[in-house]
């Protein structure tokens, strides 16, 4: 497995990631209308755009296909003032969860935000999604919840803090 920063010509493949990951990821949570809804080819002009700005890692396993990937920088809302980055996405196929991939997303995002000297950082994510427990057991800490619409469904989402990042790695 390999890690790396991604390039524009990764957009593609984490396309098929993020759509593949939320499907598997937010079935039963998320309305299927919504699910059924994504395609690979909005998600990738949103990773062709956001790729340049940076805070995009991917992993490849050993047949060189993108298996996952993390992106952050800093936090969007402005609403935490304790945390001046975000984690905004970290998505791994199904197949390769929960074998210590997440651990080595994170870190060199983490290195990243630390070079901007960026030491906190938070995270969004949904209640039902058990993925919840990896940044547990990275040292997040519940700060809030709030609630968000996905197709007409309410569902509580949680924001995890991390008051010091330098601790995960």
């Amino acid at each position: 497995m390999k890690i790396r920063k991604a390039v524009l010509a990764d957009a593609k493949e984490i396309a098929k990631v993020h759509v593949d990951s939320w499907r598997t990821t937010y079935a039963g949570i998320v309305p299927e209308e919504y699910l059924n809804s994504l395609s690979y080819e909005s998600r990738e002009q949103l990773w062709k755009s956001s790729i340049p700005k940076g805070g995009v890692y991917i992993a490849r396993n050993l047949e060189g296909q993108i298996i996952g990937f993390i992106s952050g920088g800093k936090e969007r809302t402005g609403k935490y003032s304790d945390y001046i980055g975000e984690l905004y996405a970290i998505y791994i196929l199904k197949e390769y969860q929960s074998k210590g991939l997440g651990r080595f997303l994170i870190k060199p995002l983490i290195e990243e935000l630390l070079l901007q000297n960026i030491s906190t950082m938070l995270v969004l994510v949904l209640e039902d999604n058990s993925s919840r427990f990896f940044y547990e057991a990275l040292g997040a800490e519940k700060i809030d919840t709030i609630e968000v619409e996905f197709a007409g469904k309410k569902v509580k989402e949680l924001v995890y803090g991390w008051s010091d990042i330098r601790k995960v790695l």
